[in-house]
């Protein structure tokens, strides 16, 4: 079984202070947890490694054991064992079964590192059973400085039909072996990230839980084209109908509209639908609905109809 060495597992000097000690566990704490650094074994067992460092060394009585026996543990056991001091855990201040245990580190860490979540080596340098590195009771807060690891934020993306952001919609999300349930109001708009507090991962040693992140992805239409809150649509329009002038009904996502075109209506001539466009996603004034006009040409005339175009031309032709 191997020395191992705390103070470089933490990345300090051997007089570091306490501080130094802290704010090195923590800023490793934080890279490798596991809400960070999901399936990946090798950054569990760091995970694991740091937390028993910090145990031993952010107390300063059993940081002082600990450098005083130094690499030359082994024959200090030894030395101990010979004289009946078998049970080093009684030397360390309550490191032992029972007394003085205020918090289990049995799972905290996953496995691998025994039954109390620390390695070998640790179980032979302060005894079996340890359980009270925290001591009395105390908060997380009290031991560490922070209130534990904030859970993994999660990410989804939900696609949803522009007929839905119209009218609002809600969608069941499966995420992490979890159903979520979110509502979308009216008006939503393409890539809009909505955020879920507490809905992400679990939080560690009484750490906050992480937050749900959905972004919207809203689908083409074949009809219309969202810019803003507007939309854009074409509306067919017959030769007949643009010269003389007359009622066309115009698709919404509403559903048809009669619009009433003045005689001579151009080609490509946009018409505005006021309000008829998206709903505001924090308001009440809705966009507007632009209808592009596409004048469509008769088809299979029969012969009067020719006839009577031919007329039509000649009258123009002798203006």
């Amino acid at each position: 079984m191997d020395y191992k060495d705390y103070y470089k597992i933490l990345g300090v000097s051997k007089s570091a202070s306490q501080e130094e000690i802290k704010k090195a566990y923590r800023k490793l704490a934080v890279k490798y947890h596991p809400d960070k650094n999901p399936d990946n074994k090798e950054a569990e067992e760091k995970f694991k490694e740091i937390a028993e460092a910090n145990e031993v060394l952010k107390d300063p009585e059993k940081r002082k054991r600990y450098d005083e026996l130094g690499a030359n543990w082994k024959n200090h056991q030894y030395q101990d064992a010979a004289q009946g001091n078998q049970d080093w855990s009684q030397q360390f201040g309550g490191f032992g079964n029972g007394a003085g245990s205020g918090r289990q580190y049995q799972g905290d860490f996953g496995g691998g590192f025994g039954d109390t979540g620390f390695s070998d080596f640790f179980e032979s340098f302060f005894g079996q059973g340890f359980g009270g590195a925290a001591g009395g009771g105390q908060t997380y807060r009290e031991n560490y400085g922070f209130e534990g690891f904030r859970g993994q934020d999660y990410e989804a993306k939900v696609s949803i039909s522009l007929d839905e952001a119209y009218y609002g919609t809600s969608k069941l999300l499966s995420l992490h072996g979890k159903q979520f349930r979110i509502k979308l109001k009216p008006g939503i708009t393409d890539q809009q990230v909505l955020k879920m507090k507490g809905k992400g991962g679990p939080g560690m040693q009484g750490g906050p839980a992480g937050d749900l992140y959905a972004k919207i992805h809203i689908q083409h239409h074949a009809n219309f084209e969202r810019k803003g809150n507007d939309l854009h649509t074409t509306a067919d329009v017959d030769l007949y109908t643009a010269i003389l002038g007359g009622k066309i009904d115009v698709d919404t996502l509403k559903g048809k509209v009669k619009v009433t075109l003045p005689k001579d209506t151009e080609n490509s001539k946009v018409v505005r639908m006021k309000g008829l466009g998206m709903p505001d996603y924090k308001s009440s004034q809705p966009g507007d609905l632009y209808a592009k006009v596409n004048i469509t040409l008769p088809k299979n005339l029969n012969q009067e109809e020719t006839k009577l175009f031919e007329q039509l031309k000649q009258l123009r032709d002798g203006q």
